[in-house]
């Protein structure tokens, strides 16, 4: 495994690389991130009249509006602020170190980028063309498209900040601290696994999807330590997003800024449970597609 081009990425960590601090700083995000949601919150609802501020809030809950889905995806940006704040506070290194080389970055998710436009483009064109049951048209073609600038730059903020605080501060911090792959790539994608597990959505799918969810944060750790920076795995998850957040998404989740919905939803489990090993061959199509695109 030529994991040579992270230490550079890990370097920045290794000043304050305790287990301690670490853990502290764990803690820390996650306080600072509910202040500042409580502080998103209550600044922009304030500005509303209650009755819209209600109906927004209840679409933040279930992301089944356009606007309550744009505050979800904001508010998961907030992720990413925690983690700087930590690196200053307690680690003393500075937030855009979470990253790694920033133009190496750009130029690595622009690549992984491209490769993922070709292949969503090839899926889309290979049977079966539908999933079953027709698909649903969820908004028109015209309102969709007012809200795609909005919907993508909301999708990179929300899976940005994820791979910021995960593959970023967690992952970094724990190889400053041990050596061992199985411990800086497993212990940050099962924590990511564990933040997917939604057993009141899901139903008896909630383990498999946060399974999924842990072998896509082993992906993505892989894909990191090969590049050395978030850019690859941001690529990945910004467009892993797109699809079924913004393209396809299930009729009761987070379906607010989706152009069409699934035929059936999250509650459906039989039917959801046979398209999950889809999911597991599309995240390693992803991630060999990386891999190439950057030569890694």
């Amino acid at each position: 495994m030529n994991y040579r081009p992270h230490e550079a990425l890990v370097a920045p960590a290794r000043a304050y690389p305790q287990l301690w601090r670490l853990v502290l700083g764990i803690v820390l995000a996650a306080g600072i991130f509910l202040v500042l949601t409580q502080v998103l919150f209550g600044t922009l609802f304030g500005l509303m009249q209650p009755d819209t501020a209600r109906a927004l809030a209840r679409g933040a809950r279930d992301g089944q509006t356009a606007g309550g889905m744009l505050i979800l995806l904001g508010q998961l940006g907030l992720l990413a602020v925690s983690a700087g704040i930590v690196c200053v506070m307690v680690h003393k290194r500075q937030p855009l170190t979470l990253i790694g080389p920033f133009g190496r970055a750009v130029r690595q998710f622009v690549a992984v980028g491209l490769a993922m436009i070709v292949l969503l483009i090839a899926l889309g064109l290979l049977p079966p063309y539908d999933m079953g049951e027709p698909m649903r048209q969820n908004m028109t073609f015209g309102s969709w498209l007012l809200l795609l600038p909005f919907a993508l730059l909301a999708v990179l903020i929300q899976s940005g900040a994820e791979e910021i605080f995960f593959r970023g501060y967690i992952q970094q911090q724990l190889a400053a601290r041990f050596n061992a792959p199985i411990i800086w790539m497993v212990v940050p994608a099962v924590l990511f696994g564990l933040a997917h597990y939604n057993p009141g959505s899901a139903g008896s799918n909630a383990v498999t999807i946060a399974a999924l969810a842990t072998v896509f944060g082993l992906l993505m750790a892989d894909l990191t330590a090969r590049a050395g920076t978030l850019g690859p795995a941001m690529a990945i998850h910004f467009f892993n997003n797109v699809s079924a957040i913004v393209v396809i998404s299930t009729p009761d989740m987070m379906s607010g800024l989706a152009l069409y919905v699934t035929p059936f939803g999250l509650g459906d489990e039989a039917e959801m449970a046979q398209w999950l090993p889809v999911s597991l061959g599309f995240m390693v199509v992803s991630w060999l597609a990386a891999r190439l695109a950057i030569r890694a």
